[in-house]
């Protein structure tokens, strides 16, 4: 084609090495110089461009092109972003960011626990609905919590949140009750066997009263977690045997130790109706009108902690209106999983 000159970047990466932060790299390489080719043709003409400003022949100097691609190249290489000048009217910046993958929805019933001193980065040009959200993390305080003591709608509290989420500054657990019940993961063989003094670290973190407990205790206090026992009758089976957890740890901060390190993981209750599960199958299942509104968490899809947040109740409450259902006597059915 006829008055048309074309050119190309490209960068040569290793084949297992994720090449979403150099796309843009590539992307403004080439914006760049196309602009730069608008404006004084710097890729078509290979020498000096002829100059007559000052009404003197002469030819201004510039940096070849290679020698530039080559500086780009290993200023990238080396600090992971460059600022090059080319001439008096252009400049070379670029930077790589590390891609992160989207964050999973972050939910009313989730508590978010910091990774990071936040104190240390706040900025008072951040999100002011960021800076409020921020202020209220403790690690204890779901989001609905949160969203209501920062004076902000849960929505905004939940995109404040995963924005955090997206820069791994916070992770997600579930919300601590002495009724819940937990249960050891494979990663618990680590703890056993004290790898990289991971008692040592949880003993720093739970232990409070004075005396630390031994090595074995914690062992013992960790896996004795199973399915269907919730926390209080951990502690009341421990009691028996003549330890006093609640004397040395601190028993929320324990758990959360055992779930942030992959050790536990949340055993979650549910309940379902099996005359509400036939009404689905058969799409009948139309509110009643009048009716109480957990019928819809009868289904066996939705654990009791999303019902606390969404519907404002207590455990017992929850209890309470599932036995207040009009439904058959023994339709209704609680399962952990």
């Amino acid at each position: 084609m006829r008055n048309e000159f074309i050119f190309n970047f490209g960068l040569l990466i290793e084949a297992d090495v994720d090449q979403a932060a150099y796309e843009p790299v590539v992307r403004r390489l080439a914006a760049t110089f196309s602009e730069m080719e608008k404006q004084n043709e710097y890729l078509s003409q290979s020498e000096g461009r002829l100059i007559e400003s000052d009404g003197r022949g002469g030819y201004e100097s510039r940096r070849p092109i290679e020698s530039l691609l080559e500086i780009v190249k290993e200023d990238l290489n080396n600090y992971g972003e460059c600022m090059i000048p080319v001439d008096e009217a252009n400049t070379i910046n670029m930077k790589l960011f590390p891609p992160h993958p989207n964050p999973p929805p972050v939910k009313g019933w989730h508590v978010p626990v910091s990774k990071t001193k936040f104190s240390d980065i706040v900025d008072p040009t951040w999100d002011l609905t960021l800076q409020k959200v921020i202020s209220h993390i403790d690690g204890v305080s779901d989001v609905r919590r949160i969203a209501h003591a920062a004076h902000v709608s849960v929505d905004l509290a939940k995109t404040a949140l995963r924005h955090l989420l997206y820069y791994d500054t916070i992770l997600l657990l579930d919300m601590f009750f002495f009724g819940a019940c937990y249960a050891p993961r494979p990663g618990i063989h680590d703890f056993v066997k004290n790898i990289d003094g991971m008692i040592d670290e949880c003993a720093e973190y739970v232990s409070h009263g004075g005396r630390r407990l031994s090595n074995f205790h914690f062992v013992r206090l960790m896996t004795s977690f199973v399915p269907g026992r919730t926390v209080i009758e951990w502690l009341w089976a421990h009691q028996e045997a003549g330890l006093e957890v609640l004397r040395y740890i601190d028993v929320r901060r324990f758990v959360q130790f055992g779930l942030i390190k992959g050790l536990l993981y949340r055993v979650h209750k549910y309940v379902v109706s099996k005359q509400y599960l036939a009404a689905l199958v058969s799409g009948q299942s139309h509110p009643v009108e009048g009716g109480d509104p957990i019928q819809k968490y009868t289904d066996g899809c939705h654990h009791f902690d999303q019902i606390i947040t969404e519907q404002d109740l207590t455990d017992d409450e929850i209890v309470e209106k599932l036995k207040a259902l009009r439904v058959s006597r023994g339709d209704l059915a609680i399962f952990y999983r």
